[in-house]
C-alpha cells in the first residue's frame, strides 16, 4: 500500500449497501471519515471495464495490478499495490484486471 494509504479508518461512517458495477465485477461500499472525506474501498474482478467521473478522484491500489488509461492520453499505465493515480473532475479511466481481484481505496474530491 502507498505511504498515504490508510490501512483503516477510525470514526468512519460505512454505507452497509454495496455499489454494484458490471454485474457484480466491480463492488465497493462508501465510506465517509470523520472529518467528512468521502472514500470507497472496493473489489475489481478480471475484466476491462470505463469508469467516469464527477469529481477529482485518487485510486489507490492496496493488492493486486490493473493497467490504467486516463481519457485523454493515449498510453495506458500498469499500476500494482502500493501505487495509485490520479483522475480529474468530469474525467474518466478504463482499468483492466489480467489477473486476481484488485482491491482499492478512492478517494474524491
Amino acid at each position: 500500500m502507498s505511504e498515504n494509504a490508510p490501512t483503516s479508518f477510525e470514526n468512519a461512517t460505512v454505507t452497509c449497501k454495496a455499489n454494484v458495477y458490471f454485474d457484480g465485477k466491480v463492488v465497493s461500499h462508501t465510506l465517509v471519515t470523520s472529518a467528512g472525506e468521502k472514500k470507497s474501498v472496493g473489489l475489481i474482478y478480471p475484466g476491462a471495464f470505463h469508469f467516469g467521473t464527477g469529481v477529482k478522484e485518487r485510486m489507490e491500489i492496496t493488492v493486486g495490478a490493473c493497467r490504467v488509461r486516463i481519457d485523454g492520453q493515449s498510453e495506458s499505465k500498469e499500476y500494482a499495490a502500493g501505487t495509485g493515480f490520479d483522475v480529474a473532475a468530469n474525467s474518466g479511466f478504463d482499468i483492466e484486471v489480467h489477473g486476481g481481484i484488485v482491491e482499492y481505496l478512492c478517494s474524491f474530491g
